[in-house]
């Protein structure tokens, strides 16, 4: 018997990170759909059911946007509890008034269910409406504290079936093609021996051994490896724990050829322990 079909459904106060939570959702891998009407849950289940297996997860966001149509949530949640094909979690996103009225002042953006009356008004109007939907949820998330950060981070380590690595990109290029705009980070490594003034070395690049080596034997080159690699590691956690989706680092000597690809691959080598590594020579085979 395969895994049952896992459905998140996301609802909760308005302001409280519906959108962020939907946007995290999809990146775990779930098939996101808002402003759902409840009615149309189950068909939708049964439609990706079709799918052969494809979806397999799947998130909608519903909320009191829906007006009446709204209002059967709970019984049509506990309908498709019934099936034992899936596994349905309603999840409700709070945050207290206070922050709610901060929230929705600096966007600027109008209150969903705020019809001429004050934003408070609105909000605990709001609040009322939802009483019996919050008691029958599953989980509940206050996020008055939260950035977007922490409220990914609690909904991967919720809803996200794998541990996730980051994806580390590592490019090594030449600072006379120009920096790589999409760079967290950029290292320069121009103070290093250069290989191209050394006639033997100079057709090769730093994937060729003789190259590597080279680059590779100063004191210099190691005590800089060592700082790097402190730094990478201190990195990549904290990129994972702000909600991050990746890190690039942009290391350039002049040309891209020698001293860049050579620390590159070191550097891409060291890393791989703890993230997904992506490596990437730009300019390795330009000519000049």
């Amino acid at each position: 018997m395969s895994e049952p079909m896992q459905v998140l459904i996301i609802t909760g106060m308005s302001g409280a990170g519906k959108t962020v939570a939907m946007q995290a959702l999809e990146d775990l891998g779930y098939f996101c759909v808002d402003n759902l009407v409840p009615a149309l849950l189950p068909k939708f289940v049964d439609m990706a059911a079709q799918t052969n297996g494809s979806l397999r997860k799947i998130a909608f966001a519903s909320d009191l946007r829906g007006g009446e149509l709204f209002q059967p949530l709970v019984d049509i949640v506990k309908e498709m509890r019934q099936n034992p094909e899936e596994h349905v979690t309603l999840v409700f996103l709070d945050a207290d008034d206070e922050v709610l009225v901060r929230r929705y002042k600096e966007t600027r953006r109008p209150h969903p269910y705020v019809d001429g009356t004050r934003l408070l008004d609105g909000i605990q109007a709001e609040r009322r409406a939802l009483t019996e939907v919050r008691s029958a949820s599953d989980v509940i998330l206050d996020t008055s504290g939260w950035k977007p950060a922490r409220l990914k981070q609690e909904l991967a380590s919720r809803f996200s079936s794998i541990t996730s690595r980051l994806p580390v990109h590592i490019i090594s290029f030449g600072f006379k093609y120009g920096i790589p705009i999409d760079s967290d980070m950029i290292l320069d490594v121009r103070f290093l021996p250069n290989p191209h003034y050394v006639e033997s070395l100079r057709p090769y690049n730093g994937e060729d051994q003789p190259v590597y080596d080279y680059v590779m034997q100063w004191p210099a080159t190691q005590e800089f490896l060592q700082r790097t690699e402190d730094l990478v590691d201190f990195l990549i956690p904290e990129f994972i724990k702000e909600g991050k989706s990746q890190l690039v680092i942009g290391i350039g000597c002049t040309g891209g050829k020698h001293r860049s690809v050579a620390v590159a691959r070191h550097i891409a080598e060291h890393a791989h322990h703890h993230a997904e590594v992506y490596l990437t020579h730009r300019d390795r085979l330009r000519e000049g």
